[in-house]
């Protein structure tokens, strides 16, 4: 007879096990995001994709940054691999003071927590200030990853209309009348997925509102240094109206590297530091190597230069799109010129649907992003986003060539 240490490995049990635990009810109505889904169905490389947000690899600073890891691995590594605090690195958010500064919103490394990506910054604003039912307001269309972020915390998400400028002033102020609003969140240069920039007279009335309805605003800014024409337009952070109310969130991803994975968040003191508890329950603190290479690199290297060849590049493939769009989209199509950024925004004319002829589209080998999803409110089957930055100019043309054979 065999003992129990001795029973095979695959002998059933004497008694059923109970079921594992299900998965919190906050993931219930928090849907995938489609864009990660659609960059998965279309990884071939045959597949011209101007699905996602993605910076062009080709453009990477490669020596500029493995120059800088070295440096750090070879300068001061015992510091590099260690445990780090939770505001961040002193030197990265010197130098992200002094580039904040420089484009006239003056701010001290003392104002600025590194995180994660930009993402976490956003993740960890909702943790500080978001409890489930509370109202936070949001452009329509909405950056998808925020809808996730605001649903995971349970809370009531309200869509505020926006037209071709982006969010509407009065519309704002009718719904903050009415609703006691936690936050505003906002993406006000270069939206996504739009790519519409507010005005400079739209952000002060945002701001005013904040101040009279007591909301926080939160100022999402990852392609504000993406501009390829006009005249750039200040923070709304900048503004002595809402100054004590909002958070400036800003990355590295789009104009360094988006492997790095750094971000920051600039607020007002008491948030910070609820900020900083919230950050050393989710991860301690951001990778301290990697916030010493960016440092060293900002200190080493001329980002501003670097950035400007990107513009360069990003808005001739910018130009290449658009000069091929009215021969790639049906007729009583509309689509917006964007300053800058990463997105062009269409819509189909009546009765056509994006998002039943994504399929069509792929099987062309092409692929872009429905609008629909990127709604809050009622969604318009016939938007669609596309990105222009990770393709060069002539494999935008192709790609403009097989999009219209799915409208035929």
């Amino acid at each position: 007879m065999l003992s129990a240490a001795s029973a095979p490995a695959n002998a059933t049990p004497s008694t059923s096990s109970a079921p594992a635990p299900a998965t919190a009810s906050r993931l219930a109505n928090v849907a995938s995001s489609p864009v990660r889904e659609i960059l998965a169905l279309t990884a071939r490389p045959e597949v011209i994709s101007f699905a996602g947000g993605l910076p062009a690899p080709e453009l990477f600073d490669i020596a500029g940054i493995r120059a800088a890891y070295d440096r750090v691995l070879a300068e001061n590594p015992q510091h590099a691999l260690q445990y780090s605090t939770t505001e961040g690195d002193p030197d990265l958010r010197t130098a992200i003071a002094a580039r904040l500064t420089a484009r006239e919103l003056p701010t001290d490394a003392d104002d600025l927590l590194v995180t994660t990506g930009s993402q976490q910054a956003l993740t960890l604003l909702t943790t500080a200030l978001v409890e489930p039912g509370s109202v936070v307001l949001v452009e329509d269309p909405c950056y998808l990853a925020a809808l996730q972020t605001f649903g995971f915390a349970g809370a009531r998400v309200v869509p505020v209309p926006t037209d071709d400028q982006g969010i509407i002033p009065e519309a704002l102020e009718e719904i903050a009348a009415r609703e006691k609003a936690t936050l505003l969140y906002i993406v006000p240069t270069f939206q996504n997925p739009t790519g519409r920039t507010l005005p400079a007279e739209r952000r002060h009335a945002v701001a005013e509102a904040a101040a009279r309805h007591g909301f926080w605003i939160i100022e999402d800014d990852p392609y504000g240094e993406l501009r390829y024409d006009g005249e750039r337009v200040p923070c709304i952070a900048a503004d002595p109206a809402a100054a004590d109310r909002t958070v400036l969130l800003g990355s590295f991803s789009k104009v360094m590297a988006p492997g790095l994975r750094l971000g920051y968040l600039r607020a007002p003191a008491g948030l910070r530091r609820a900020c900083v508890i919230a950050k050393q329950a989710a991860d301690l603190h951001t990778s301290t190597i990697d916030q010493a290479a960016a440092a060293r690199y900002l200190r080493d290297s001329d980002l501003d230069a670097h950035v400007a060849v990107m513009r360069a590049a990003y808005q001739e493939r910018r130009d290449a799109m658009l000069e091929g769009l009215p021969g790639a989209l049906p007729e009583g199509s509309r689509w917006n010129r964007p300053e800058g950024g990463m997105f062009i925004w269409v819509t189909l004319p009546a009765g056509r649907d994006a998002t039943a002829l994504l399929k069509t589209a792929v099987s062309h080998e092409v692929a872009y992003v429905p609008g629909a999803p990127f709604f809050c409110g009622e969604p318009d089957p016939g938007a669609m986003r596309l990105s222009f930055t990770t393709h060069s100019a002539d494999e935008i043309r192709e790609g403009l060539r097989r999009l219209a054979k799915s409208f035929v």
